[in-house]
């Protein structure tokens, strides 16, 4: 080749710097976007690191270049991005060849990705879908797949306006208007890395850093625009505030909407009928005042998240007895904060007089308590600083009305919203993450065609309706029935409880699921555990034994003050016990005997002692008791050792030593209300039953376990030992 048809490098610029000298402002202006998107990258990656680090799976698909950085996103997720952690579960549904061709041969190529999200997808799970045109009808399609089954839906595409962007839960637009498709899928490509920074941040608890740190920059090149030298700081504003060195990530913060009401429990006894009318009448010794309704939701979450109540309040009485009962809760760090809306009429109460934990009649008055002068600005930074919106809906109008509902809407964009609904309530707004209704409001809210059928169905079928990702249909004792639309239920069993309170038990449900998902667990999870907490609320006593329980609690913490600084309150005695069952109407029982070698006829007959009624004492025979009756062998562990074996069983309340021969002063100071003894005194009476008998007690025998006994154990023990010597 002669030296003419030589290119001359030095003289014309090549096609290359060209294009980049003309594309690189395309790409600072790309940058600068993302730069201003750095909130909602954080957003994403924060949403993504639970959902991986709880077992949860992302998928990714695009088409062409796209599908290239789709690709690249679950490469860093599988490996390894910056520090070391485990891998973490994504899958790029365009690199599954076989099953995209099959399925484009079967169903066409519009169904490639939306078929692979049935088949992959599970609710909770995060669908990314990249496309710069936004129009690809194969994406579009995935991401309504997406949507039905329960996942999270994101797009990333060029800075228009599309159709998969519509389709989404949320969207990030890339490129400035006019963007070439080239600038776009840069962005798209500084997005996913920016997106595996926040992940790794927020998994690891670091700061997020770039990873073209790791390579240095090369010794010729135009000069960079200036940049700080902090790291860009990805996180929310509640990981911004200062920690102590080894201090725990702030807790998540739960913001419940709703109406809240003041309950009223009017304790006492009944043990005659008015002379005037078929009526008992009732001698009251207590009042137990506190929040209801959405009150008692935010109470219940307080004690697990921060938490913040946005409900109305009347300007009344009432309503500051309410109101400072939720700012004063001491089972939370700094209370309920309380962002009051106006409210029509006085406050809501709920009056109920209760004898032996029964409710005899409710007293409701005050109302209609809709929300008034709501101030959609200040609603709309409150809820902007929530990980998880909990709407507790009593049919007050709080969610019919229209700036809170249009508050709603927006943040379940952005945000996981559970909503627990009520008949003349408003309808859940569309992409809630999950809605609690009980059987009745599900047959009551699905069509009348459907309203018959059985819980899994009505679960799929209010999912489709309302058009959120997921229903779960409580059915009481059997458990819930979890469905998103176009999708089998899920059935999470609840545990077998005896007896109990239901009263509060939906509440106790949505507030553990709504904590669960702000905690990072996927809605399957979520489930599973509020069908737990809400069994065990049951069995505890309902909302009454809830309230007992905080007054309890906070006696023991008064006793601890009393103590003085550095002291250590005594332990709960039998008096405290007695005074808390009878505060609230309930039943004490006692039961006793040596327990010198604790056995299993002695925890059978001291559970089932304990089901006769709301708490168990045991009076226990001291040392000397013990010889004059069983001889100077016995006992073989003493007094203190037996009482604290005796209290550390779950169905024993208190434990009281005596130490005469029979128990008879112990139960006079005591006087319990049932005296449960085990064995078979063939058809003798008790020395102690007449005086049991004197207060209106019950005596109640229980049988013993067949071949269970302390003087046959030590017996069989003592075998082998002579045989030794």
């Amino acid at each position: 080749m002669s030296t003419t048809d030589a290119p001359d490098h030095g003289m014309d610029p090549t096609p290359a710097a060209d294009w980049l000298t003309a594309h690189r402002g395309e790409v600072e202006a790309t940058l600068g976007g993302l730069l201003g998107a750095a909130e909602q990258l954080n957003a994403w990656g924060r949403h993504l690191a639970a959902v991986l680090g709880g077992g949860g799976r992302l998928l990714a698909a695009g088409n062409g270049g796209s599908a290239a950085e789709a690709q690249h996103l679950t490469a860093e997720l599988v490996g390894r991005f910056v520090a070391e952690r485990r891998p973490l579960s994504a899958i790029a549904l365009h690199a599954e060849t076989s099953s995209t061709t099959a399925i484009g041969n079967d169903y066409g190529a519009a169904e490639v990705f939306a078929r692979q999200v049935q088949a992959h997808g599970r609710p909770g799970d995060v669908l990314l879908l990249l496309s710069t045109s936004g129009r690809s009808e194969n994406v579009v399609r995935a991401a309504q797949a997406g949507r039905r089954a329960g996942l999270r839906v994101w797009a990333l595409t060029g800075p228009g306006v599309s159709p998969l962007g519509e389709a989404s839960d949320d969207v990030l637009r890339v490129g400035a208007p006019g963007a070439s498709t080239s600038a776009v899928q840069e962005g798209h490509l500084v997005a996913v890395h920016a997106l595996c920074a926040a992940v790794d941040a927020h998994l690891l608890g670091t700061t997020a850093t770039a990873k073209i740190a790791e390579t240095p920059a090369p010794a010729t090149a135009v000069a960079a625009p200036a940049v700080t030298s902090e790291p860009l700081d990805l996180r929310t504003p509640a990981d911004r505030r200062p920690r102590a060195a080894g201090a725990r990530r702030p807790r998540p913060r739960v913001v419940v909407v709703g109406d809240a009401v003041l309950d009223r429990d009017l304790l006492g006894r009944s043990d005659r009928v008015a002379p005037d009318a078929p009526v008992p009448v009732v001698d009251l010794h207590g009042v137990d005042e506190s929040p209801g309704g959405a009150g008692l939701t935010a109470l219940l979450v307080a004690g697990l998240a921060q938490t913040t109540l946005v409900a109305p309040v009347a300007d009344d009485d009432a309503g500051r007895r309410l109101r400072d009962a939720l700012t004063g809760f001491a089972g939370a760090d700094g209370g309920v904060e309380v962002l009051h809306l106006g409210h029509a009429g006085g406050t809501r109460t709920k009056t109920r007089v209760r004898v032996a934990g029964q409710s005899l009649v409710r007293l409701d008055e005050g109302g209609p308590g809709t929300p008034t002068d709501v101030d959609a600005a200040q609603l709309t930074a409150v809820l902007a600083q929530a990980d998880v919106v909990l709407v507790s809906d009593y049919g007050a109008g709080t969610t019919r009305d229209p700036v809170v509902r249009a508050a709603l809407t927006d943040v379940a964009r952005r945000v996981p919203v559970v909503w627990d609904p009520h008949p003349r309530g408003g309808v859940p707004v569309p992409g809630c993450a999950l809605v609690t209704p009980n059987l009745a409001e599900a047959r009551a809210a699905a069509s009348p065609a459907v309203a018959g059928a059985s819980p899994d169905i009505l679960a799929e079928h209010l999912a489709s309706t309302w058009g959120v990702r997921g229903v779960v249909v409580t059915t009481g004792a059997q458990g819930a029935w979890l469905a998103s639309p176009g999708t089998e239920a899920m059935f999470a069993p609840a545990a077998v409880v005896a007896g109990g309170d239901p009263c509060g038990a939906g509440d106790r449900f949505a507030a553990s699921a709504a904590v669960s998902l702000a905690s990072g667990r996927v809605p399957s999870e979520a489930v599973v555990a509020a069908v737990a907490d809400a069994s065990a609320w049951v069995a505890a006593g309902g909302a009454s034994g809830w309230r007992a329980a905080q007054r309890e609690a906070a006696s023991l913490d008064d006793a601890a003050a009393a103590a003085g600084d550095g002291g250590i309150a005594a332990p709960r005695t039998a008096a405290d016990v007695v005074a808390r069952v009878r505060a609230t109407g309930g039943t004490v029982v006692a039961t006793g005997g040596c327990f010198d070698v604790l056995h299993a006829g002695h925890v059978a007959t001291l559970e089932a002692a304990r089901r006769l009624g709301d708490a168990l004492v045991v009076l226990l025979n001291a040392d000397s008791s013990v010889r004059r009756l069983k001889g100077p062998t016995r006992p073989v562990n003493d007094e203190v050792d037996r009482a604290r074996v005796l209290a550390a069983l779950d169905c024993v309340d208190a434990v009281v030593v005596f130490s005469e021969d029979d128990p008879r002063a112990a139960l006079a100071e005591l006087r319990p209300d049932v005296w449960a003894k085990g064995g078979d005194y063939g058809g003798a009476e008790l020395p102690e039953a007449p005086l049991v008998r004197s207060w209106g007690g019950r005596v109640v025998l229980l049988p013993y376990l067949d071949g269970r006994s302390t003087t046959s154990i030590l017996a069989r023990g003592a075998v082998p030992a002579a045989a030794a010597d």
